[in-house]
């Protein structure tokens, strides 16, 4: 039931984002390889997509993005520390991302515009959740190289200066500030967070 529920949430979110003209309504994903995780463990999964990876990987290029898809407790974060191990004992340059981070960090930035603007400070989605506060709140963000040449997820705005999500992953954006407002503010921000990954990923491939 509850993997019916996020499903009907996430398309929700996804039209919306359409009917804002966010995403281009006609747009046609990549086809998915669908793989049954039944019986396999998090490594059998792991091996199986660098397997595939390898066998249809095109000669010219210099890496690759894999994107995980899947229900609720079925294994992504684990398959993705799996692969991320894997390929670096294999040498090669690991960067892994989660989107839900980036749901956490307009969550942040929502509540914390709620706490300074509100008289009751109490977190209002109609009142934070305008077009305009959205927009504003994703330029908040930003994806950086380090000189260390690490990448990470930047949040500059509304008191938080250059606040690393790496560095607050799993303590301010786990916070009950952020846990119970994410999924009214990921309901109306799925086209914003799409965007912002694929620009990512467009740094990213870029950098090689």
């Amino acid at each position: 039931q509850r993997d019916q529920e996020d499903d009907e949430k996430l398309q929700k979110g996804i039209d919306y984002a359409k009917s804002k003209g966010v995403i281009d309504p006609e747009y046609v994903p990549e086809p998915y390889m669908e793989i049954d995780v039944l019986g396999k463990t998090p490594d059998q999964v792991a091996d199986h997509i660098l397997d595939s990876i390898q066998t249809n990987k095109d000669s010219n290029a210099s890496g690759s993005v894999i994107v995980l898809c899947g229900l609720s407790g079925t294994g992504k974060g684990t398959t993705v520390s799996k692969l991320r191990q894997k390929l670096e004992d294999q040498k090669q340059k690991v960067v892994t991302w989660s989107n839900g981070n980036i749901f956490r960090s307009v969550t942040l930035l929502a509540a914390t515009w709620c706490e300074q603007n509100l008289e009751d400070k109490a977190f209002d989605a109609t009142k934070a959740l305008t077009k305009e506060n959205l927009e504003s709140f994703v330029n908040m963000l930003s994806f950086q190289k380090s000189s260390e040449g690490l990448y990470d997820t930047h949040i500059n705005g509304l008191g938080y200066d250059d606040l690393k999500v790496s560095e607050v992953q799993n303590t301010v954006l786990k916070s009950p500030l952020v846990s119970k407002n994410i999924p009214t503010v990921a309901e109306v921000t799925q086209g914003e967070v799409i965007l912002f990954a694929a620009k990512a990923v467009d740094m990213m491939g870029q950098d090689g």
